[in-house]
């Protein structure tokens, strides 16, 4: 998918660019595959705001998308390429032999008319959903299993592959986008192919206003409030944050800091953190 640039008739159209959705070729989203999705502008159930900066945006459809890929040896044949609100990757929509239809994220390459299928006995293909057992080394892969049957958690967003690098015993070797290798068991299943959209991180926002209409609202810096607002805040002028490190708006540390606990269960799987260190 390539990306589009305007005329500048105005400043902030200058260094706007979107994506041309060359990759869509359906319009608007299966009906039957749909649900509401409320907003509540990061307030909890009593009604207290725990997430700043949520509110307002564009009124949004939730697309429910099909993770675990659980409907085994049944050909199901590609309908449509459609836009998501909800994520960065464009979706697919797939019918089944019988009559089903279900939403998957669309990897790079699949086409319209494409014939998918799941389980331990479909081919290595862009879009198949196989078993890790199954799938050779070296295979890109997305859309992958923590647990067996719980669904695809790992590597959904535009762009993205992991590497099947290595199997051995109960485990399957992944390299992580982000650099970090971790092992996975091989009963748990994964989609051949990158995903699409990869030309998302390019896209530049260029206005204010586009911001909006996604549902994010302004982000004022610590450092430009009142000392009783921010604990960045006071001083004449310019003034360094005064602390050790960066505060939240509460005095907590914030930017860096590791929140991840030291005895995690799931440390003994991973072979090598995405900053190169192995876990002890």
């Amino acid at each position: 998918m390539g990306i589009r640039t305007y005329n500048p008739y105005t400043p902030s159209r200058r260094n706007m660019t979107g994506s041309d959705f060359s990759e869509v070729t359906k319009k608007t989203p299966e009906k039957s595959l749909v649900s509401s999705k409320k907003k509540n502008a990061g307030r909890n159930n009593q009604g207290k705001i725990t997430v700043r900066h949520h509110g307002g945006g564009n009124r949004q459809k939730y697309r429910i998308i099909d993770f675990k890929r659980k409907k085994d040896n049944v050909p199901a044949t590609v309908v449509g390429i459609e836009y998501d609100p909800n994520r960065t990757a464009n979706i697919a929509l797939i019918c089944y032999a019988d009559g089903e239809k279900a939403y998957i994220i669309a990897p790079e390459g699949l086409k319209v008319g494409t014939t998918l299928m799941n389980g331990a006995d479909a081919e290595v293909s862009v879009g198949n959903c196989l078993p890790l057992a199954n799938i050779p080394v070296g295979t890109l892969i997305h859309n992958i299993e923590l647990y067996p049957g719980k669904g695809g958690q790992l590597v959904r967003s535009a762009g993205n592959a992991a590497q099947l690098m290595a199997k051995e015993g109960k485990y399957a070797t992944l390299r992580l986008p982000s650099g970090e290798m971790r092992m996975v068991p091989l009963n748990c299943r994964a989609t051949i192919g990158t995903i699409g959209n990869a030309d998302h991180n390019l896209v530049k926002i260029g206005k204010a206003g586009r911001k909006r209409h996604m549902g994010i609202r302004p982000t004022v810096r610590g450092s430009v409030m009142n000392p009783n607002d921010h604990p960045h805040g006071g001083g004449e002028g310019k003034a360094p944050i005064g602390r050790p490190g960066p505060c939240t708006p509460w005095g907590k540390p914030a930017l860096g800091l590791k929140t991840r606990k030291k005895n995690k269960q799931s440390n003994k799987l991973i072979v090598r953190r995405r900053d190169g260190r192995a876990i002890k």
